[in-house]
């Protein structure tokens, strides 16, 4: 096989046979084009102002400002309640002390500030509900507010029996009430923006050609077949294609590739890619939502809106209590008045649905939620989407992203091949001293791995460096050369019989020469974590099925899924189609989670039923992830699944046990047991009511010794 024939490990399907890639060159800039050294004109102009992306996104705050109001009301409306439980009598009646004469409105007009500031949220939130036909959460606690409201004034006023005075319960339930969305809002709160940081990854400025100047402009203005300029280490600010220069492009946080891709004159290039070595002039072929970048994004936000809307359980609960509160005081009233005591009939109606209201209820999610979260920080995971993490106990497949989250995303040295009498130390030290003064990411492997084996690494001198060539440098009085298959071309060599066999594999293949004879071959790969097979084994073990998707060359893929005991693999997979591989698996009736690290991730993590980004990865791939990873691990999965299940326990307990109290406690206040003697005193209820809040915050409690650490 000659050089040519040898694939570019790790690329994408879509990047062609460009061998180049393999081929080691130094990112200094030896080698820039003449464009790197054109005087720039920098022209002022208000142009930055439309720069799309960088602007107004207050839209994506609105979680942080939910928070911030819900806790401004529970702390002024827990110190406006002390003195209303304190000034109301049935409370003081309750307790054995009598409220005095001069104290006596205090608690129906602080109780009416509380209903009208306080009880906003849920006045507003009920008269939605009732537009969208959707009775939940708070119409049913707008409902008892206001009940408890009414029936308050009218016991204060004595136009209806003193037992119906429920100031104290108001307060409480409005405070209770505020504590549970606070902590609710604080769970769902988005940390980052997942579409600001997509617009992140473009740069502030591009340099355009015009004439026989360089003038710097915002990307937002850029057309099409206008001509821009990319330095060493820029990012390209459209997708294009290179009409001049050579450079290794850095595509990963759009690919996922771990590896630099060689990018020549007619190759087409992505917005928001750096090239690392050398620059470039690219003529722009998409601006605008055509481009790759925008192409992502547009999947991120489409994903993420479809999942919003997701019905929540406590919703879903409190739209069953509140048709079962509204029945069963309908019926309380119109039997104690065909039993001849309208009296008595108002009286308990109003009791059924003030004792109706749900305390526990508004509590049962948001408590093991926030206890949840707590504990998965402490073992590094971070819960952004409660829904997802209630998803992940019935997740049943894991689709894992291979580079960055299996393997650890750099390139490393897995082995050595050294000819004649040469070991593989002292090839490993030559490679590494002619290597040291590139800061290319093949020559940091390649010094690393040297340090690994405790090489001492000799002096070089000369050092030189050529884009798709490799590297050369003087050691020990030797010519030392590292450098891919036009190293060899250039020295009319052949490489090693091992490298059919790496090559099947999918390496990454560097051929030292001394002296213009070679002397060895590198063997680079993107390397395995070894927590990998720990975390597919379990999984395994589980029944979880684990697939690999990745946009490597099926030989890449392959190999680390044999490794690693995966059987079904998705490879060669463009960006754009990731999303797609993910509802392929839904819709074989798979419930899926997506691990990955990279903005070619987002899309699929967004779309999955539940999305974990590894924590290391990019901005927007974690702002795109209901749950994230803070470390590389991936057995940090098995954690989320454990932590799933234990919450998703506590969650049913807590609504059963809310509920519960609410399905027998309603009837007796109805007076069922009126017959034999026994009505429910509004008060036991109302104490009752706040017994049960104790236990659900209690039974919550019993969350945190759940043991996440692996």
């Amino acid at each position: 096989m000659t050089q040519h024939q040898q694939p570019a490990p790790g690329s994408h399907a879509t990047h062609g046979t460009h061998t180049e890639q393999q081929a080691h060159r130094d990112p200094t800039g030896r080698d820039q084009h003449d464009i790197d050294h054109q005087p720039t004109h920098h022209v002022t102009s208000d142009a930055h102002a439309g720069h799309a992306g960088h602007g107004d996104h207050g839209g994506h705050g609105g979680h942080a400002g939910h928070t911030d109001r819900f806790r401004r009301l529970f702390w002024i409306m827990l110190v406006i309640a002390a003195p209303v439980v304190a000034t109301s009598p049935m409370f003081a009646m309750i307790l054995g002390y009598q409220v005095p004469g001069w104290a006596q409105w205090v608690a129906p007009a602080l109780g009416t500030v509380m209903y009208a500031w306080g009880g906003t949220p849920f006045l507003t939130g009920a008269v939605s509900e009732i537009r969208s036909r959707k009775p939940g959460m708070m119409l049913l606690i707008a409902l008892a507010i206001t009940v408890a409201f009414l029936a308050s004034w009218g016991a204060s006023l004595g136009l209806l029996h003193h037992e119906l005075e429920f100031w104290w319960e108001l307060a409480l339930l409005i405070v209770i009430m505020l504590l549970g969305h606070w902590i609710e809002m604080r769970s769902l709160a988005q940390t980052t923006s997942a579409l600001d940081s997509l617009a992140a990854l473009l740069p502030d400025e591009a340099e355009r050609v015009e004439g026989d100047r360089i003038v710097v402009v915002p990307p937002s203005v850029l057309d099409l077949g206008d001509v821009v300029v990319v330095r060493p280490g820029g990012r390209l600010p459209a997708d294009g294609i290179v009409i001049e220069g050579s450079a290794s492009v850095d595509e990963s946080m759009i690919t996922g590739e771990s590896a630099p891709v060689r990018r020549d004159a007619g190759d087409r290039v992505i917005a928001g890619t750096v090239a690392t070595d050398s620059g470039l002039r690219v003529e722009v072929r998409a601006i605008g939502g055509d481009t790759t970048l925008a192409g992502i994004r547009k999947l991120v936000a489409d994903a993420q809106a479809s999942s919003s809307r997701a019905q929540r359980i406590a919703d879903r609960a409190a739209a069953w209590l509140f048709w079962f509160a509204l029945g069963a005081a309908a019926i309380t009233a119109i039997v104690w008045t065909l039993v001849g005591e309208p009296d008595e009939a108002v009286i308990r109606a109003i009791t059924v649905l003030v004792i109706a209201c749900p305390h526990a209820l508004g509590l049962a999610i948001p408590l093991v939620v926030s206890i949840a979260t707590e504990r998965a920080a402490r073992a590094g995971i971070l819960v952004k989407d409660r829904l997802a993490l209630e998803s992940m106990r019935t997740v049943d497949t894991v689709l894992f992203d291979k580079t960055g989250t299996l393997t650890k995303g750099a390139p490393a040295v897995t082995a050595i091949e050294t000819v004649g009498t040469l070991t593989a130390d002292e090839l490993i030290g030559f490679a590494a001293a002619a290597e040291r003064d590139s800061e290319h990411p093949l020559a940091t492997a390649i010094v690393r791995a040297a340090h690994d084996r405790d090489v001492t690494i000799p002096s070089s001198t000369d050092f030189s460096s050529s884009p798709a060539v490799g590297v050369s440098a003087r050691v020990d009085g030797r010519q030392v050369e590292v450098g891919g298959p036009h190293l060899l071309t250039a020295h009319s060599a052949s490489e090693l019989n091992i490298a059919d066999a790496w090559r099947a594999e999918g390496a990454i293949i560097l051929h030292v020469l001394i002296d213009q004879q070679v002397a060895g071959a590198l063997r680079l790969a993107d390397e395995i974590r070894d927590e990998s097979h720990e975390a597919v084994d379990a999984l395994h073990r589980d029944g979880i099925e684990v697939v690999m998707i990745t946009g490597d060359a099926e030989a890449v893929a392959h190999h680390v899924a044999a490794q690693l005991g995966i059987t079904r693999v998705f490879a060669g997979v463009r960006p754009e189609d990731k999303a797609s591989r993910v509802r392929e698996l839904q819709s074989e009736g798979r419930t899926v989670a997506m691990v990955g690290d990279g903005v070619n991730d987002a899309p699929a993590l967004a779309q999955a039923n539940v999305g974990l980004a590894i924590g290391a990865g990019t901005d927007v791939a974690i702002a795109s992830a209901g749950v994230i990873l803070a470390s590389d691990d991936p057995r940090a999965v098995l954690s989320v699944m454990a932590l799933s299940r234990a919450s998703y326990r506590k969650m049913r307990q807590n609504l059963w046990w809310a509920a519960g109290y609410n399905l027998l406690s309603v009837p007796l206040a109805a007076g069922v047991l009126a017959p034999i003697g026994f009505v429910l005193p509004m008060s036991v209820g109302a104490v009752l009511m706040s017994l049960s809040t104790i236990v659900v915050a209690l039974n919550a409690q019993l969350l945190r010794r759940l043991d996440l650490r692996r």
